[in-house]
């Protein structure tokens, strides 16, 4: 390490320090003293040092440090310890620790790094070939930030080429030679297997849902089996396969439904056929979330309209409403009230003639989430008394030609304000005429525009800070709107996404419980921690802490396992492991002040064993990587020549050096020298007798 001094001002102000500390010391100790002279010297001289090293320092003078260090030529094994390297790569591994033993005494530094990015192993006796997927894009990448900057001349990969998670690693560049050591057999192997299953997450209960199988083989042909659709033990359908050739594809269809509630396990199963290398792919697991939870809309309306066909599709086009339609003028039979709706549609109710207007003052006694649409025959007086969130003093029934400016500070909803441009262009809506004022809590989505003059009156609006959540758009039209948007784009997406983001924040469930347990998701792999959140609140739902939980996880064969956590600020989370693949169900229950609450629900544990899908080792990837970053392409009959080449051209080492500048003032041993020097020349004055 190297040390400069640097001044900030010229160099010659030392002699300024140097005389104020001796002018400093020379009439301090000026007058006779007890002690004798050559004492008063020694104390005076005392004194001119610190008072010249202080005056030094406030001339901020600074120290430039320059450090070299000697950074080794590193090479890093990168090991693909996934299964289908196993066999092969466990030969090479003593092969790998004798050359790196080598390597080092020639000077290198060696690495170690595998597909599990979090543990780093430190030799290569300690790698087990273990993983159930492949992503040497990622172990390269995760190799590319932990040596940036360093001396990382070589990568030597050990793989099979076989990737099944992320990109091919071939993509991309990297800073290092990468030198791949190709493993395994690339002649396919005889073997038939399913290679992917296409099903839907989420069904509904009673529905009819697709599972769409697709089956690969490799030399069989002429060979034939069965492939089943399979639950609780039971075949619901099974189709012949004829493998008619010898590289086969074919995707296979299947239906299947369900009455039950909660994820449903299905098993897809191939028949085994003689000459194949391994049945252990002959097998998929599905998991189906079967719901019955679409949200119940009730479309009322006083006659037929085109808005009802307009807000019809518009729903409709969601697989999660169930819609009911409802018109009075043509049925006398209001929908019944015990129906539990998570929305209500108005058009034109509360109205003129009084159809439906009882029914509407049960739907606000309920609090259900209401929408009001109102046109020519609306009972206006009414719809304000109902609502409460737009109030309009109508003119004697008098009607106004208004289209829609969109409101830019509205930021409950995402709309893109742009493409809401649109709507100013649209045909105009038919609004009662009169002075219109919105209550506390509620928000304007649309302003009225009349003709190029924007105005400050809503004609639509939201309010979801109440106990009922309302909408109400002031004019009818809607039909309008949907076909001159399409007239002008050959699209229905700006109209319909607004009414469709619309009736989802209303109609969607609120979640009022003050104890909640929930995994983080929904889906964990093998051998992977499940993680639950806890959430519990008091009566103004405030986060409360340190209540007792128990929580039950019972899996598929009624087998359950209990578990008693606290839950803390620090510790929102409990974690659970050792669990197996299948679906598992969950109840945790707390003591609260209003009593025992309880919480359920259930989650998914699947076994990724990916690696089953593909065994056929892919040279042609690792050629191409290896050639790409400049490295090259090595067999484990190679192996040892090439290690011997490293050693014969071993890189350069590198020098690096660091620089760093400081005020000489923050070193810490100047104010020990200092305190030194002062308590010295004090405790000989105290020890002579002066003051």
């Amino acid at each position: 390490m190297r040390s400069e001094l640097i001044f900030q001002t010229p160099y010659w102000f030392i002699i300024f320090c140097l005389i104020a500390g001796a002018a400093y010391a020379f009439f301090l100790y000026q007058p006779e003293a007890s002690w004798g002279k050559r004492l008063n010297n020694i104390l005076a001289a005392f004194r001119g040092i610190t008072v010249s090293l202080i005056c030094f320092l406030l001339l901020s003078p600074l120290i430039r440090k320059t450090e070299t260090s000697v950074d080794k030529a590193k090479i890093v094994f990168a090991i693909d310890n996934s299964e289908s390297v196993g066999k092969y790569g466990q030969d090479l591994m003593k092969q790998i620790a004798d050359a790196s033993a080598d390597l080092v005494a020639s000077g290198f530094e060696i690495s170690f790094q595998t597909l599990d990015k979090t543990a780093k192993p430190e030799n290569a006796d300690s790698v087990s070939f273990n993983g159930n997927k492949t992503d040497l894009s990622g172990m390269l990448q995760n190799v590319k930030g932990n040596f940036e900057g360093r001396n990382l001349t070589d990568v030597v990969l050990l793989s099979d080429g076989i990737v099944n998670q992320g990109i091919s690693p071939s993509y991309n560049r990297y800073p290092f030679r990468v030198n791949t050591l190709a493993v395994g057999d690339s002649v396919p192997d005889l073997d038939i297997r399913i290679k992917d299953v296409i099903s839907n997450r989420i069904a509904y209960r009673g529905n009819e849902f697709p599972i769409r199988a697709e089956i690969v083989a490799n030399g069989l042909a002429g060979k034939a089996t069965t492939i089943s659709l399979k639950q609780n033990g039971r075949v619901i359908e099974s189709q012949n396969v004829l493998i008619d050739k010898p590289t086969f594809f074919k995707a296979f269809d299947f239906k299947a439904s369900s009455t039950q509630k909660g994820v449903q396990h299905y098993i897809l199963e191939l028949g085994a056929v003689a000459g194949e290398t391994s049945g252990r792919n002959n097998r998929k697991d599905i998991y189906i979330d079967i719901i019955d939870g679409r949200q119940k809309i009730l479309l009322m309306a006083l006659a037929p309209h085109p808005d009802i066909k307009s807000i019809r599709s518009l729903i409709e086009a969601n697989d999660n409403y169930e819609l009911d339609v409802n018109i009075l003028s043509i049925s006398n039979t209001p929908p019944a009230s015990t129906k539990p709706y998570d929305l209500v549609i108005l058009h034109q109710i509360p109205n003129l003639l009084g159809l439906g207007n009882a029914q509407v003052r049960k739907f606000v006694e309920s609090k259900t989430p209401a929408f009001y649409i109102l046109g020519n025959q609306s009972a206006v007086p009414l719809a304000n008394s109902l609502n409460r969130s737009l109030m309009i003093n109508a003119a004697n029934s008098q009607v106004d030609k208004v289209t829609a400016r969109f409101n830019p500070s509205f930021q409950q909803l995402n709309f893109d304000t742009e493409s809401l441009k649109l709507l100013e262009r649209l045909p105009p809506l038919s609004v009662p005429f009169g002075e219109y004022n919105v209550s506390s809590g509620t928000e304007t989505i649309l302003y009225q525009k009349v003709g190029t003059l924007n105005t400050n009156k809503p004609l639509l609006v939201l309010n979801t800070s109440g106990e009922q959540k309302i909408a109400v758009l002031a004019g009818e039209g809607i039909w309008q709107w949907r076909q001159e948007e399409f007239a002008q784009t050959n699209k229905q997406e700006v109209v319909d996404n607004l009414f469709q983001k619309l009736i989802q924040v209303l109609s969607v469930r609120e979640d009022k419980r003050k104890f909640r347990v929930y995994p983080v998701r929904n889906e964990f792999e093998g051998g992977e921690q499940v993680v639950f959140q806890t959430e519990i609140y008091n009566d103004i739902y405030e986060p409360i802490y340190g209540q007792e939980v128990k929580l039950d996880v019972t899996d598929e064969k009624g087998r359950t396992k209990q578990f008693t956590y606290t839950h803390t600020k620090e510790s929102p989370r409990f974690n659970v492991s050792g669990l197996l693949e299948g679906v598992y169900r969950y109840s945790a229950s707390a003591a609260l002040r209003n009593g025992q609450e309880k919480a359920s629900g259930q989650f998914v544990i699947r076994n990724v064993d990916v690696e089953l899908n593909n065994t056929t080792a892919d040279f042609g990837m690792l050629r191409e990587l290896a050639a790409r970053s400049g490295g090259s392409f090595i067999t484990p009959a190679s192996f040892a020549g090439f290690i011997q080449k490293l050693k014969d051209n071993r890189p350069a080492d590198r020098l690096d050096s660091s620089e760093d500048m400081v005020e000489l003032i923050y070193l810490k041993w100047l104010f020990f020298l200092l305190v030194l020097l002062l308590g010295t020349e004090w405790g000989l004055r105290k020890y002579h007798g002066g003051y």
